[in-house]
């Protein structure tokens, strides 16, 4: 005859065992349910999924972005201010040449006393020049006594588009890119930290923003995936005109000169010499 001490004893641990299988059960569906945000999730593969073709077979409906003026020149005029050039605009003024019939210009506002040669040739020369209806883009910079950039598509009916960062994006949709949502958060990330820590930064913003781009240099060839992005240009003209190239670590030296080897940057770096 079994003791029934033995039997209790029994009981309560069967019953133990059945609460400790309910309680891993209830936290393995807790598990699935919630989701922690991890700032170190690698998005890779993410972004290597995310496949974009070259620049130049691209295009975007410039109708669409730029308004129907019933065939009219799409006129894109900038507002800049010669004491800090917007050099991300002028790399992407040469990479729109390179996918469309761009009339270019540049003007020298009154606000502004001199503008030095180079910048007054930022362009270089309109080797043919067309009538103005056989262009499908109006791209003038104006050099003026204005804090930050400033651009308009439609001079009479908006409001500019404010600051190198905005503009430079909106400049690269023109190429027709489309991208998935890590990817287009990504970009913007890397655009405004390019803006504001690099450019405007402390030392050590500087410094923790190079090792950045270092290390997400070390998993693919372009700041955001295995192709140019907005994020490269930016980052590229920040570099150059905050001095930092020089003390670039190896991965982004490597990036650097593969921006370089590209004529749109080549170009813009005639300007810095």
């Amino acid at each position: 005859e079994v003791d029934p001490s033995l039997q209790a004893l029994e009981s309560r641990q069967e019953e133990i065992l059945k609460r400790l299988y309910e309680l891993k059960s209830a936290v393995d569906g807790l598990s699935k349910m919630i989701q922690t945000p991890d700032a170190d999730f690698d998005v890779t593969n993410i972004i290597q999924t995310d496949e974009c073709s070259p620049l130049t077979t691209h295009g975007a409906d410039l109708d669409l972005m730029l308004g129907k003026d019933y065939g009219a020149l799409k006129d894109i005029v900038i507002n800049a201010n010669p004491s800090l050039p917007p050099l991300s605009l002028l790399v992407l003024h040469s990479l729109l040449c390179e996918r469309y019939k761009v009339l270019s210009a540049v003007h020298t506002h009154s606000s502004v006393k001199s503008v030095p040669e180079n910048l007054l040739k930022c362009f270089g020369e309109q080797t043919k020049k067309q009538p103005r209806h056989e262009y499908q883009l109006g791209f003038t910079l104006i050099w003026k006594d204005v804090p930050k950039p400033q651009m308009k598509f439609s001079i009479q009916t908006m409001c500019p588009i404010e600051g190198e960062g905005n503009i430079a994006r909106f400049l690269f949709s023109l190429f027709g890119q489309k991208y998935n949502a890590v990817t287009s958060t990504l970009i913007d990330s890397w655009v405004d930290t390019a803006i504001f820590q690099l450019k405007g930064g402390s030392s050590k913003e500087k410094g923790a923003v190079l090792r950045s781009m270092n290390a997400a240099l070390g998993k693919t060839s372009w700041l955001v995936g295995n192709e140019l992005s907005v994020a490269d240009i930016v980052a590229w003209c920040a570099l150059q005109q905050t001095g930092s190239a020089n003390a670039a670590p190896a991965n982004v030296q490597k990036w650097m000169k593969s921006c370089e080897n590209l004529a749109p940057f080549t170009s813009v770096m005639k300007l810095l010499k």
